[in-house]
């Protein structure tokens, strides 16, 4: 046997292994195809029409919708389902036409619902504006929302592996963190703020640009959250993030910047600041 020769035994071991890995891993991805091919986009778009028929009949033909960004309740009426597409692993967004209710002539907005499929199920996530109505002369038209959904970033990327993960990636982790706990919470999200040991019921507003990380360490992305009844307080909160086995996950939460009382206004209040690390911005 020369010195490169290796025993059959090993080498038998060796492919059973790989065949094994490669069984494992096609098996793994199947499973996630399957699970989104679970549902058409004829059935997403039948669930995104019954949920607002519902919630319309219960507000006498008005779907309301509570902005978060704006703060305000916006009476909508139903137009039509634009287009429903999906994102392999990250569930279906639709795109939905609304307008709003009193005004001639019509002042558009553009929703995007966002579905993931549980358990056999369609789980509404979250539903977020993406366009808004702009005046032009005597009528309106829609212009995107800034920052614009995540969902929509990975359409104008080129495809392909990159070293590191992409900004949209790092806002879906925490998106879908923040839905769970949110709808665990009955529509708020709750965090103990470690300064005075208190629990703040927080409502989510919207994910900052840009994501960030620091050198060979986490990612991280700041949010805003207003806390509940106080539409005045807002809390910045950073949402640290690690990679495991390729998935990014949520492993710290920590208030950025806390609302305090100056001169009869709230203002924010910085309790840390990353900027010594050297964070790099995540494209």
């Amino acid at each position: 046997m020369t010195a490169t020769a290796r025993p059959r035994s090993v080498l038998g071991l060796s492919l059973t292994s790989a065949l094994l890995t490669a069984f494992f891993s096609f098996g793994g991805q199947a499973t996630a195809q399957a699970e989104e091919e679970l549902f058409t986009r004829k059935e997403v778009e039948t669930e995104v029409r019954r949920h607002i028929e519902e919630k319309s009949q219960a507000n006498q033909g008005v779907f309301l919708f509570p902005d978060p960004v704006e703060n305000q309740t916006i009476p909508l009426l139903f137009d039509r389902v634009r287009l429903v597409r999906s994102i392999s692993g990250y569930g279906y967004f639709a795109a939905v036409e609304f307008h709003e209710k009193g005004f001639a002539p019509p002042k558009p907005y553009e929703l995007d619902f966002w579905y993931k499929p549980r358990a056999k199920k369609l789980v509404l996530m979250d539903i977020r504006i993406h366009k808004v109505p702009q005046k032009e002369g005597d009528g309106w038209v829609l212009v995107s929302r800034l920052p614009v959904p995540w969902w929509w970033l990975p359409v104008s990327e080129h495809p392909g592996h990159t070293e590191y993960k992409r900004a949209w990636e790092v806002k879906a982790a925490i998106h879908e963190y923040l839905a769970d706990k949110i709808r665990e919470g009955g529509g708020i999200f709750r965090i103990q703020d470690e300064k005075t040991g208190q629990e703040i019921p927080l409502e989510f507003v919207e994910i900052h640009n840009p994501v960030r990380r620091i050198p060979d360490k986490d990612y991280f992305a700041c949010t805003d959250f207003r806390e509940r009844g106080e539409p005045e307080k807002i809390y910045d909160i950073d949402f640290w993030l690690a990679e495991r086995n390729g998935k990014l996950v949520v492993d710290q939460v920590k208030i950025h910047k806390a609302p305090e009382m100056e001169d009869g206004h709230w203002i924010q209040v910085e309790r840390y600041s990353f900027d010594a690390d050297k964070p790099i911005v995540v494209p």
